[in-house]
């Protein structure tokens, strides 16, 4: 299955230093992130990390907070950086998935309404068949301007809706590796 490539994006100690934060959603989240790393590795399906760099705040270099999360196993992959939401563009990511023929992209990772949707729908755009593992990401509550508050399920909620069928598939680990055999024939 060499034409896929699991992006995990974002998963670095810098959320853990943002005042939104909320840990309560990570025991779960780290479980299936998790799982579905040594899923794709068990298929020889390359994991690629993505972090996200700014200039100053907690998501600089400087900050020293731009690294893996604790939990995460031990990388010996591809790491690429960006400075916007998607992790296309800019970073070099596109180019070399072009380089390696691959055109299926698994998508997981942290903020799954923010970096990972935005991945899914410009990887849409330029021609990757899309696989959003909801399951494998993570996001935290939210208070519209005009007070109204979603939780981080109602997010996760929308992005499936908004995603599904137009820009990306949405599975569960379970489904996405019950699918290989066929992406393989593809």
């Amino acid at each position: 299955m060499s034409s896929s490539a699991l992006l995990v994006i974002d998963v670095q100690q810098s959320f853990l230093q943002a005042p939104y934060f909320n840990a309560s959603d990570m025991p779960l989240y780290q479980a299936k992130q998790i799982e579905l790393i040594t899923a794709c590795q068990r298929q020889h399906i390359p994991v690629i990390q993505i972090f996200h760099v700014e200039k100053t705040g907690h998501f600089s270099k400087a900050s020293g907070w731009v690294k893996p999360m604790d939990f995460l196993p031990p990388h010996h992959g591809l790491v690429f950086e960006k400075t916007v939401h998607n992790a296309l563009l800019g970073s070099g990511l596109h180019e070399y998935l072009q380089q390696q023929g691959i055109e299926h992209l698994i998508i997981s990772g942290i903020r799954t309404e923010q970096c990972c949707e935005t991945t899914a729908r410009v990887g849409s755009d330029l021609g990757y068949q899309i696989d959003f593992v909801t399951e494998a990401t993570l996001t935290f509550a939210m208070q519209h301007a005009n007070g109204q508050s979603f939780s981080a399920n109602e997010i996760k909620t929308h992005t499936e809706l908004v995603l599904s069928g137009r820009f990306a598939r949405i599975c569960s680990i379970d489904q996405l590796v019950a699918s290989w055999p066929a992406l393989a024939l593809a």
